[in-house]
């Protein structure tokens, strides 16, 4: 039974599954100096150097398990001493290299960086090269290759440096906390920290109504067992009601496209890595931010405004919806947020065997509002909106759908310029949207169909019928 991608995420799973469990009985600060052992048992290291190296890195994830550093406000950490394997090099010369007449290397570099030895062979002057990449474009036997750091090449906004040290080293003005090097990263240097112990904090709480309130991605994961028995799973946990994000998706559909036709332009705020970049690379096309809050809070508030005293909280594959969360106009609604990973973990720490159990069902949005978690999904969502409420006689919807990060970067550049044939910027930070967010079990194609297939199984068929169950 295959539940994740990689044994990076497998690992993280068993550090959570473990905090978790000792989280239910409240020996958490007692035992927490044992978790690294119970992990990594030795002698014989699995993974590292020594068994003792193994254990140090787990401490860490142990720690962020917990919450990580509370003087750092980014959702996404570095461990320090699990960064120290990947190659550091940039644009460098391999031995491809033939020695060639035409030179196009030397030629196309502005800065001067490459010159050639005795041999004929070329090299890169680190002092001068500004990792550019046009040497290796032009080589025509691709003789010149990028050392680029996984987490680097995944961070599409440059977010990513290397320190002194030789680790990776976040900018948190620049990151969006989308989670990309996360995934990415093949040693699990990189990682989101969790609040697992806060959501059990809630559940064990007996005088607390917790609302769990999933993400419509969640159709794509969990692939070892129906939906409704993970619905069922998390009653089991505590939850009180389980409440689908994609009433809330339904919800902003029909504000956002009022707001559209009153305003002319829009840019979605749905995605809070696409929002946070926005306000960060963009800051000129922060007033075209939709004033929506995204699905997840608008749900949160209706539950807190018709349910005084009741806890929230958002279950998905998005790590910045941990950012998100605590943020003013989002905390006062949102108690906590897990990811699919973490509520695998929940599951396990339980011993809960969730295809066990019976089918819970889970009925309560549209069609449109499901499909909110991929790519294209609100644009499709908003033009319905549109036709139900007589607004698409007066407006013609020209959206921009952004899949992924440097979609997003090429329409707001265009937006900039005046040069963008759109009035609504639908922007996704991950590459297919909520789909393929980092804080999923597994990630690949067969997630948008899933998502459709789900959308197609709603009882409501219009926005305005999942809706009206609100009034």
């Amino acid at each position: 039974m295959r539940k994740f991608d990689t044994k990076v995420q497998h690992l993280k799973y068993k550090i959570l599954r473990e905090v978790a469990r000792h989280a239910w009985d409240d020996s958490l600060l007692k035992c927490v100096l044992d978790i690294p052992k119970q992990i990594f048992p030795g002698p014989k290291p699995t993974m590292r150097c020594c068994v003792y190296k193994e254990r140090a890195v787990a401490a860490e994830r142990v720690k962020l398990a917990m919450g990580g550093d509370s003087q750092n406000d980014n959702v996404i950490e570095v461990i320090d001493i699990a960064c120290d394997e990947c190659p550091v090099g940039g644009y460098e010369v391999t031995n491809a290299c033939r020695g060639c007449l035409a030179h196009r290397c030397e030629d196309v570099c502005k800065k001067g960086a490459i010159t050639f030895d005795s041999n004929h062979v070329a090299h890169i002057d680190k002092s001068k090269c500004v990792e550019c990449g046009a040497c290796a474009k032009v080589c025509p036997y691709t003789a010149i290759v990028s050392r680029k750091r996984p987490c680097q090449s995944a961070c599409k906004i440059n977010a990513i440096s290397i320190d002194e040290n030789l680790s990776a080293k976040i900018d948190n003005d620049k990151c969006i906390g989308c989670g990309a090097c996360v995934y990415q990263c093949p040693f699990g240097a990189i990682t989101d920290k969790s609040y697992i112990t806060h959501v059990i904090d809630l559940l064990k709480n007996k005088e607390s109504r917790v609302y769990a309130v999933v993400a419509p991605s969640i159709s794509s994961q969990f692939t070892y067992a129906k939906l409704g028995q993970v619905i069922t799973g998390l009653k089991e946990l505590g939850f009180h009601t389980v409440v689908e994000a994609a009433l809330g998706a339904d919800m902003v559909a029909l504000s956002e496209s009022r707001e559209l036709v009153e305003k002319g332009f829009l840019t979605s705020s749905c995605c809070p890595a696409f929002v946070k970049y926005v306000k960060s690379a963009f800051p000129k096309l922060e007033e075209h931010i939709s004033h929506n809050p995204s699905p997840m809070v608008a749900i949160s508030k209706y539950i807190k405004e018709t349910s005084p005293g009741a806890k929230t909280v958002f279950i998905g594959p998005c790590t910045a919806k941990k950012s998100e969360a605590r943020l003013e106009g989002a905390r006062e609604y949102v108690d906590e947020v897990l990811t699919f990973e973490e509520l695998q973990a929940l599951f396990d720490s339980r011993d809960m065997d969730i295809t066990t159990l019976p089918e819970g069902v889970l009925d309560n949005a549209s069609y449109f509002g499901r499909i909110f978690a991929r790519s294209g999904g609100l644009s499709d969502a908003v033009s319905q909106a549109m036709k139900e409420q007589g607004l698409d006689t007066s407006f013609v919807l020209k959206p921009e759908v952004c899949d992924g990060i440097e979609a997003c970067r090429l329409a707001l550049l265009k937006k900039n310029k005046n040069v963008l044939n759109a009035n609504f910027i639908e922007g996704m930070a991950c590459s297919g949207g909520c789909i393929n967010g980092a804080g999923c079990l597994t990630h690949g194609e067969k997630n948008k169909s899933e998502v459709d297939k789900y959308g197609r199984e709603a009882l409501e068929k219009t926005i305005g019928d999942a809706v009206s169950v609100l009034m």
